[in-house]
């Protein structure tokens, strides 16, 4: 499997909160739900889509599940609902119990065994496991080198501060650009994938 990571960023890299006020307030967080002036159905909503379509499984740090897990479930009627909640979903929690996980085909993954669970799936057969949202754990895969394509939906705005995906491990990634697209909010949804090492 592909590991596909899908990002609303600001331009100063934060990640945190972008769908409402009350998602993540950690650190005194006061900008949730940065991302809505930014979002346009054609080019925003359409990368979404094409991601969503591609996976064949999606995958959470906690927080992010338990928003979805809130969201996804009541919007059944929708085709992009309706494929949330139909695929597989793993979990990485030390916190959540096998009797909190409500959402339909999750399945939880024990913090401590993340990485090596997340290297078993890329190794396995199968289309994109795509991760959304969850930072702490897109900055593991990262700093691990087990994400094969990021994609980032980078808005024009600048938050001061907030959660990133990005490693501070001094590793250097570098990463190709392989395609762009310009939405008319000023929008830029580029997609990176690693360079291999020589």
């Amino acid at each position: 499997m592909r590991v596909i990571v899908s990002e609303f960023m600001s331009l100063d890299g934060v990640v945190q909160a972008p769908g409402g006020p009350e998602e993540d307030t950690e650190g005194g967080f006061a900008h949730g739900g940065w991302s809505h002036p930014f979002f346009d159905p054609e080019v925003v909503g359409g990368a979404f889509a094409d991601a969503l379509t591609k996976a064949e499984a999606l995958l959470f740090g906690r927080r992010t599940w338990q928003t979805m897990a809130a969201a996804w479930p009541e919007r059944a009627g929708d085709p992009f609902a309706d494929r949330m909640n139909a695929l597989p979903k793993y979990v990485v929690s030390n916190t959540l119990g096998d009797d909190d996980l409500t959402w339909d085909n999750s399945t939880r993954i024990p913090g401590g065994e993340a990485v090596a669970r997340v290297r078993e799936l890329r190794d396995a057969p199968g289309g994109d496991l795509l991760v959304m949202g969850s930072p702490t754990l897109v900055r593991a895969l990262l700093s691990e080198s087990l994400v094969d394509e990021l994609r980032l939906v980078i808005m024009p705005v600048l938050l001061g501060g907030g959660k990133t995906i990005f490693p501070e491990d001094g590793t250097l990634h570098t990463l190709e650009l392989v395609s762009t697209a310009a939405s008319g909010t000023g929008t830029q949804v580029c997609t990176y994938r690693p360079v291999a090492e020589r």
